[in-house]
């Protein structure tokens, strides 16, 4: 085997052990969203990152467990109701999300002591991967910070805090699949494809599509005006510029939000409509264009996927759908941006 043969190897085994980590990240993501959607987030009411692998098994470690979530105001506001078996049934998915997100950090960093031992990664790229584990580390904290917002005084997180988490875990999967598709796809030239500027602004729009969901998510704005396309009787209903300042409106107006979130969604509709029809005629990378085709097909089912959630009043199984789909179309998203940089 050659050196470039040996390198080419090397570099592969890498990008399958980030591919492997992006999934483990995707799947964080949906857990994270049944976790939400069932009202699972606040049942375990601390926080132990080294020492909190194993559930309470006997009854007296359930019972303690259980005297703890008694004194949060999410059971002394909204779950008073509940004895200790209904409350195992919303402690367990909060457990598996943590549970996922601490198997992630083992999973991304014993491969990476030894690739590093190995010399499968050069010194000079070190960093990359690094900041890869850090990044992960803070995304923990960040979680914590999130619940802690929802354990004083009222018992629902912050909308800020839900959407730094939700949008924080994106980046690192952006960050990881960027660097697997680099190490599988090596730049063939020196200058971006001309359409590289219209994928990034359609990548942008996605992102602050993304985000505008997640308010939606923290203020529960599914909830109301669960019709379509006019929101109740109206197409911009009354309230919706109700607080003041009026920026906060974008960020606390269950009403504002939903609707900044439809727009949101039915203009991103249109630009991919619109760059799959421009995209037929235009020379592409030929891995782009099976990608181009995908994104057409994703923000279609996407969008009937969000109307269909909406006017159910957001029942969890379509929730968690409607979230990995558009990560799902942010990949692909992130694909063609890739395949059009330096050819």
């Amino acid at each position: 085997m050659t050196d470039s043969d040996l390198t080419r190897s090397q570099d592969r085994a890498v990008a399958m052990w980030l591919l492997i980590c992006c999934a483990l990240v995707f799947a964080m993501v949906i857990l994270g969203g049944f976790t939400r959607l069932t009202g699972s987030g606040l049942s375990m009411v601390d926080w132990r990152p080294l020492m909190g692998w194993l559930p309470p098994f006997t009854d007296a470690e359930w019972q303690h467990v259980f005297d703890r979530y008694q004194q949060s105001p999410e059971f002394q506001k909204v779950n008073s109701h509940m004895d200790v078996a209904a409350f195992k049934g919303i402690f367990w998915l909060e457990f598996l999300h943590r549970l996922l997100g601490r198997t992630i950090g083992i999973v991304f960093l014993v491969p990476l002591i030894f690739f590093f031992a190995r010399g499968y990664i050069k010194s000079a790229e070190w960093p990359k991967y690094l900041l890869m584990f850090i990044l992960g580390g803070l995304q923990g904290v960040l979680g914590w910070y999130m619940v802690k917002s929802g354990l004083v005084d009222v018992p629902h997180v912050s909308q800020y805090r839900l959407t730094a988490h939700l949008v924080a875990a994106f980046l690192i999967y952006a960050y990881m699949f960027w660097v697997a598709m680099s190490l599988l796809f090596p730049a063939d030239g020196k200058r971006k494809h001309s359409w590289y500027n219209k994928s990034l602004g359609l990548t942008v729009l996605m992102s602050v599509t993304i985000i505008s969901g997640g308010f939606v998510a923290g203020l529960k704005a599914g909830k109301i005006y669960n019709t379509f396309p006019m929101m109740g009787d109206d197409w911009v209903p009354p309230g919706t510029m109700a607080l003041q300042p009026f920026w906060r409106n974008f960020f606390d107006n269950m009403t504002t939000v939903q609707l900044d979130h439809r727009i949101l969604a039915i203009t991103t509709l249109i630009v991919v409509v619109g760059f799959w029809c421009k995209a037929r005629s235009a020379d592409l990378p030929p891995r782009s264009r099976p990608a181009v085709n995908a994104l057409l097909h994703t923000v279609m089912l996407q969008i009937v996927l969000g109307i269909t959630t909406l006017l159910m009043a957001v029942p969890v199984i379509l929730g968690a759908m409607h979230q990995a789909v558009a990560m799902v179309l942010f990949t692909i998203s992130l694909y063609i941006l890739h395949s059009l940089r330096r050819v």
